[in-house]
């Protein structure tokens, strides 16, 4: 299957930071950078992906963005650089930036107990094992959750979904089927904390959690805010937690794996975190910061690129540079990274850690990684990808539609296309 790659010369400017430019003057071998090209043209033709975009970026000026496989595959319509995407959880570093903008503003500090946004919070509990009649034991929490750590996914909130005692007595809840942000949190008052605050990083609804705070200290719905405060003024045309009627032609359909017959079926029964929205034509009742937001590769782009610029896009200031720097830093316990970190297909040790809300490479060659020093990454789990390593002046960001991990999942380890790109930087110093 070929590629369905966009010309550089012939690609409208879509953004005024993205002139088209040629590899080599970003500093990449265009020959090597073809690498890439068939690591991701065989993924389709050997049918581990239905398809995607991919767009890299060196200096804000567009290196490539190309395209693979089909948008939709019933009526082979092809993938396009305006399909829209659901992003899943690549909506948590969007979610984390609009968050910082209310924290420049002096609405919270990071060391604030979450319970002074959420009263609800103010008796949380914590899973330390069961009695001898089997019942669960909770304790209180040796301190009361803060933002710094609902932000770096060490409060202790689960999502619901694993063997954790404590995240089945959250599932009992249903908090994703909750009718808003509101009642989501009270769901999670219920359950307890599946560890103690600041002990270590465990995946979880804490993003969702910091939806329902940019509400109350914005005084909007989290959705409007978005759009006020970073959509619109970024230029994101076809970023938002619904598609409206006029542009549902241009949305991917969602693809899972079918184990028996090794063929793409398209997902068309909702699920409360993987496809919140299966027909999202007007505002969810419950707009997950975690994982419930659409976008395109383009659109995207320039939210990363705004990441990569210290916090402004084409003469707009999001956040300031100091705070994309606090974004980039780790906020783990040493202890944790120490004992190790596994959340496949990602993990934190030494020289992987999390910041606020995004994945930070603290030593990278030490790591085995050719990013740079800080890269801040994630993933979604339909495939997609971002990372925006700013000491190297790149972004690079991956959608698809393809949720699960048959016949083979490698697109939600960034690190096998990061490699490829790296490998193609032979003048870095350009």
């Amino acid at each position: 299957m070929t590629a369905l790659c966009v010309s550089l010369l012939g690609q409208p400017v879509f953004a005024d930071s993205f002139a088209p430019v040629g590899p080599e003057q970003a500093g990449f071998d265009s020959v090597r950078l073809q690498r890439l090209d068939r690591f991701l043209d065989a993924a389709v033709a050997e049918g581990r992906m239905p398809g995607f975009a991919i767009l890299l970026a060196r200096h804000g000026q567009l290196v490539s963005l190309k395209t693979f496989g089909k948008k939709n595959i019933a009526t082979g319509e092809p993938v396009a650089t305006d399909t829209i995407f659901r992003i899943a959880s690549m909506s948590k570093v969007v979610t984390g930036a609009a968050l910082m903008i209310l924290f420049e503003e002096n609405k919270f500090d990071l060391d604030d107990p979450v319970s002074k946004f959420i009263p609800e919070f103010a008796n949380l509990k914590v899973y330390a094992g069961t009695d001898a009649a089997g019942k669960p034991i909770l304790v209180d929490p040796v301190h009361p959750p803060t933002m710094r750590e609902l932000m770096s996914h060490s409060a202790g909130f689960g999502y619901g979904t694993t063997d954790h005692p404590a995240d089945k007595l959250l599932a009992a809840e249903k908090p994703f089927s909750a009718p808003n942000l509101q009642e989501l949190v009270r769901r999670f008052s219920r359950a307890p904390l599946t560890d103690q605050p600041g002990t270590t990083w465990r995946y979880g609804a804490q993003v969702d959690i910091s939806g329902h705070i940019i509400e109350k200290l914005s005084g909007m719905r989290f959705g409007d805010f978005l759009q006020q405060r970073l959509f619109g003024p970024l230029g994101m045309n076809d970023s938002g937690f619904y598609v409206p009627p006029a542009k549902l032609s241009r949305l991917a359909p969602a693809y899972s794996g079918d184990r028996a017959t090794g063929k793409f079926v398209e997902v068309k029964t909702p699920n409360a975190i993987a496809l919140p929205n299966i027909a999202p034509t007007s505002p969810p009742a419950l707009e997950s910061g975690g994982g419930g937001l659409f976008s395109t590769v383009t659109d995207y782009a320039r939210f990363a690129q705004m990441l990569n610029n210290g916090g402004e896009l084409d003469g707009v200031r999001i956040l300031s540079p100091a705070t994309i720097e606090m974004m980039g830093t780790n906020m783990l316990p040493a202890k944790a990274l120490e004992a190790g970190i596994p959340r496949p297909p990602v993990h934190f040790d030494n020289n992987i850690g999390f910041g606020l809300d995004v994945q930070v490479m603290l030593n990278p060659r030490a790591a085995g990684s050719l990013v740079g020093k800080g890269t801040m990454s994630w993933h979604g789990a339909y495939a997609g990808w971002v990372w925006v390593d700013r000491a190297n002046d790149i972004i690079c960001v991956g959608m698809a539609q393809r949720l699960g991990a048959y016949p083979d999942y490698v697109f939600d380890d960034i690190e096998q296309v990061q490699k490829l790109v790296y490998q193609a930087l032979v003048h870095p110093e350009r």
